[in-house]
C-alpha cells in the first residue's frame, strides 16, 4: 500500500491494562497495511515497544494519579481533578502540535480524553460509561460524555451478548455516536496442559501493587504444588524461585498466554482488561480486587454473583481458604473471536 494511511494510537498511562487492550488493534491495523505510532510514556509505553520494537514511537507525559490505601480511588481522584483536567489540556496542545509536524490520519486513545481535533478522525476506547463512586456519581457520568462527546467516535470494548463489564459498559443514556468493539484481548486459545496450580498476576499501581506482591510471595512460596508469579514490572529483569513458587518480574504477550493456559486457576487483580483476557481463555480465577477501587470491586462482585469467579478482599485474603471456595465457582467458558473489531475500526478509518 503507497502512502500508507498513518494511525495514532495512545494508551492511559494508569496500570498496563489500557496498553495491552492496544495490542489486538495494533496488530489488526498493521495486518490491513496501516503505519502504525504509538504515543505515550511510562511502563505501558515501555510495554508497547517490547511488542512492537519497529513502530514509531512519539512520547506524550501523563499525569500519573497517586494512589492511598486508606482512601478510596475515586476520592483520590476527584482530590487530584484540578490536575487530571490540566493532563487533559496538555493531551490536547499534545497532539495539536504533533499534527503540526507529522501526517496523522487518525487518532486511537485509549481513555486519553484530551487526545481528539476537529481536523481528523478521532476514536475513544473505553468500557466505563458508568463510573462507579459513592458521591457525585451523576456528575461524574455527565463530565465523562462530555469529554467523550469531543471524539467522531466512542468504541466500547465490550458486547451486549457478552456483557462482561456488567452496568458499567450499558447505560440508559449513552454518547454520541457510539460503537461496540467487542471484548479486547491480546490472547489466544489452545488446548494446553496444566503446569502449575497457580498463576499470580500482580498488577495496579503503587503503594497497592507492592502490598499485595509480598503478600502473594509470601503465600505461595509455602504452596506444596508449583505455582508462577508475574510481577507487572515491565521494566526489570527478575527470574528466581522460592520453594516451588517461580517469579518473573515480566513475560512477552506470547509467554503470558502460554502460562495463563498453562495454570489451572489465576490469582489477580479484578481489572477489565484482565477479565477480558481470562474469559478469551476460559480460566479459572480468584479475584483480590484493589481496595478502594470502585470498578475492581464492583466486577469481582459481579463474577461472584454470575458464579464464575471467588473474590476475597486483601484483608482477608488466604490462599488454602480461597483455593476451596474457588471449586465451586464455573470459571470462564472460552469466549469466541471477535469479529466486531474490524468491522467497527476499517469503515472508520476509509
Amino acid at each position: 500500500m503507497e502512502n500508507k494511511k498513518r494511525i495514532l494510537i495512545s494508551p492511559l498511562n494508569w496500570g498496563l491494562g489500557h496498553a495491552t487492550r492496544c495490542i489486538p488493534i495494533i496488530n489488526l491495523l498493521i495486518k490491513e497495511g496501516y503505519e502504525v505510532i504509538i504515543a505515550g510514556e511510562g511502563k505501558s509505553l515501555y510495554l508497547l515497544q517490547q511488542e512492537f520494537p519497529n513502530l514509531e514511537i512519539i512520547k506524550i507525559k501523563n499525569f500519573e494519579i497517586k494512589y492511598y490505601n486508606n482512601i478510596p480511588m475515586i476520592i483520590s481522584m476527584i482530590f487530584q481533578s484540578p490536575k487530571i483536567l490540566l493532563s487533559i489540556y496538555k493531551d490536547y496542545l499534545s497532539l495539536k502540535n504533533i499534527l503540526k509536524k507529522s501526517k496523522i490520519d487518525a487518532v486511537i486513545s485509549d481513555n486519553r480524553f484530551g487526545l481528539w481535533n476537529k481536523q481528523i478522525p478521532c476514536a475513544f476506547i473505553t468500557h466505563q460509561l458508568r463510573i462507579k463512586s459513592p458521591i457525585f456519581e451523576g456528575l461524574i457520568q455527565k463530565l465523562n460524555y462530555l469529554f467523550i462527546n469531543n471524539f467522531s467516535e466512542c468504541w466500547i470494548a465490550d458486547s451486549i451478548t457478552e456483557n462482561l463489564a456488567g452496568n458499567l459498559s450499558v447505560t440508559k443514556e449513552m454518547p454520541k455516536k457510539y460503537k461496540y468493539i467487542g471484548p479486547l484481548s491480546r490472547f489466544n486459545y489452545t488446548k494446553t496442559e496444566k503446569k502449575y496450580k497457580i498463576l499470580s498476576i500482580i498488577s495496579g499501581p503503587d503503594p497497592a501493587r507492592r502490598k499485595l506482591k509480598d503478600s502473594i510471595i509470601r503465600e505461595l512460596s509455602l504452596l506444596k504444588e508449583k505455582s508462577l508469579i508475574l510481577l507487572g514490572e515491565t521494566t526489570k529483569k527478575e527470574n528466581y524461585t522460592i520453594g516451588n513458587c517461580r517469579i518473573i518480574s515480566h513475560a512477552k504477550s506470547e509467554k503470558i498466554n502460554q502460562y495463563i493456559l498453562e495454570s489451572e486457576i489465576i490469582l489477580t487483580r479484578s481489572g477489565y482488561s484482565t477479565i477480558m483476557d481470562l474469559s478469551k481463555l476460559g480460566s479459572k480465577a480468584i479475584f483480590i480486587p484493589t481496595t478502594g477501587q470502585t470498578e475492581q470491586e464492583y466486577l469481582s462482585k459481579l463474577y461472584k454473583r454470575r458464579n464464575l469467579c471467588f473474590c476475597i478482599s486483601e484483608k482477608k485474603f488466604n490462599l488454602k481458604n480461597s483455593i476451596t471456595n474457588s471449586l465451586k465457582y464455573n470459571g470462564f467458558r472460552i469466549n469466541k473471536e471477535n469479529d466486531m473489531l474490524k468491522d467497527v475500526i476499517l469503515p472508520f478509518l476509509r
